[in-house]
């Protein structure tokens, strides 16, 4: 881990033990106050929010556009073997989004089943 990866890990880990940011406080919020509120914080984009809605605060309706897992499955199923870098942009993102919607409120389900869809080895838990 380099050592910018390792200040940005200090620093989160400050802004929950010094109640900066409060755990029961972001599972009151709706997913888009939890992203501006995570993002606030040095190190912490979009992706890694979104990834905390769900994996974290469990929400089940979060569609990660900039992760390249879930564009890659979507340009193979989807869109006729779109690459994931050209669903990164405008028209591209445009076209999951609209997709995406008949998967309304479990696009973190769809996600995820799209994850386990590229993955070549099943995985024991």
């Amino acid at each position: 881990m380099s050592q910018r990866k390792a200040e940005y890990l200090r620093d989160l880990a400050a802004h929950f033990t010094n109640r900066r940011v409060d755990q029961a406080a972001l599972a009151g919020m709706s997913d888009d106050e939890v992203i501006t509120c995570l993002t606030d914080i040095r190190g912490i984009g979009r992706w890694t929010a979104e990834m905390f809605l769900i994996f974290n605060l469990q929400r089940p309706d979060v569609l990660p556009l900039d992760d390249v897992g879930l564009l890659k499955a979507v340009g193979r199923y989807y869109l006729k073997d779109k690459s994931a870098a050209s669903l990164l942009r405008g028209e591209g993102r445009q076209q999951v989004v609209e997709l995406a919607k008949c998967w309304i409120p479990y696009r973190s389900v769809a996600t995820w089943y799209l994850w386990r869809s590229m993955e070549p080895v099943p995985i024991e838990y």
